[in-house]
């Protein structure tokens, strides 16, 4: 049977939004070891593009104005969410649009806390295990030690970030994502998808916005270095670990437990709720969760 001609049009805002609410159901019905292996994945994506952001950071301020500086470290950042939409992984900070299924009454409060808290473990072990790769790798000394340098200094603005800043920083980098993952969603392509995905994600990097996900590779690098790198490293860039005491546990799961708050402010309400208010509120009868 002929199944007629694809069509290369974008999806219209109205069917993307049933596609994220079908996204989500389809995600709280997949079991844990799938979610699993699916959302480590995503944290080596991520951590990917971080470790690619960090490394085009060492000099390039001496090179660019601080604007178009910003632009290049964002831009190699979308190297991470470019392979989590195309290569297809479970990341956190997308799956928050859930809430589209949620609010439609598709998926119980139960089923969406299942599935984020089953990926964010995830992510956390492929972003902290793709630190420590890279670590052991030796390529955080390369450049004489300034990429090391640049993941110190990177780590240390985050974990000394005040709650309520690191909050609402979450909020925007969240918003800026979920609307790159919302417009894949329109995207018949794979050049489609890179090219929507990119602008939002290199605006989101460049502003300094705050993701959760990126973090476990930032802090958990800048906690490595701080903890392991060799006295020759310390005494090349003329510091010592003890000016870095911010790098700790508990300053990991501080910051982190805001910037997850908001993110899931930023992506679960602003964009899919606020798409679900648009488009779908009457579209469909109340469903078992």
């Amino acid at each position: 049977m002929n199944p007629g001609p694809i069509s290369l049009e974008a999806l219209l805002p109205e069917d993307v939004a049933r596609k994220a609410e079908a996204a989500g159901i389809a995600k709280a019905g997949r079991d844990v070891l799938t979610l699993l292996t699916l959302s480590v994945l995503a944290g080596a994506f991520i951590a990917l593009g971080a470790m690619f952001s960090t490394l085009v950071s060492v000099g390039i301020s001496d090179l660019l104005p601080y604007g178009l500086a910003r632009l290049v470290i964002g831009s190699v950042f979308s190297l991470g969410l470019i392979l989590v939409v195309v290569c297809g992984a479970e990341l956190f900070t997308g799956d928050v649009l859930m809430t589209i299924a949620w609010a439609s009454r598709r998926l119980s409060t139960g089923r969406v806390l299942r599935v984020w808290t089953i990926v964010l473990a995830g992510n956390l072990l492929g972003g902290v295990g793709t630190a420590i790769l890279v670590f052991l790798s030796g390529h955080p000394f390369a450049a004489d030690g300034g990429v090391a340098a640049a993941a110190l200094d990177i780590a240390a603005a985050k974990a000394a970030l005040p709650l309520e800043r690191a909050f609402f920083l979450g909020v925007l980098c969240n918003v800026l994502v979920c609307l790159a993952v919302w417009a894949s969603l329109a995207a018949r392509s794979v050049a489609d998808k890179v090219l929507v995905i990119l602008p939002p994600v290199a605006a989101f990097v460049a502003a300094g916005f705050e993701h959760s996900v990126a973090n476990f590779y930032y802090l958990g690098m800048g906690w490595l270095v701080r903890n392991f790198a060799p006295d020759d490293f310390w005494a090349g860039i003329g510091a010592t670990p003890g000016q870095y005491t911010m790098l700790t546990l508990d300053a990991f799961l501080r910051t982190q437990s805001v910037v997850i708050l908001g993110n899931v402010a930023g992506g679960g309400v602003l964009v899919a709720l606020v798409y679900w208010l648009a488009y779908l509120r009457h579209g469909r009868s109340p469903g078992q969760g």
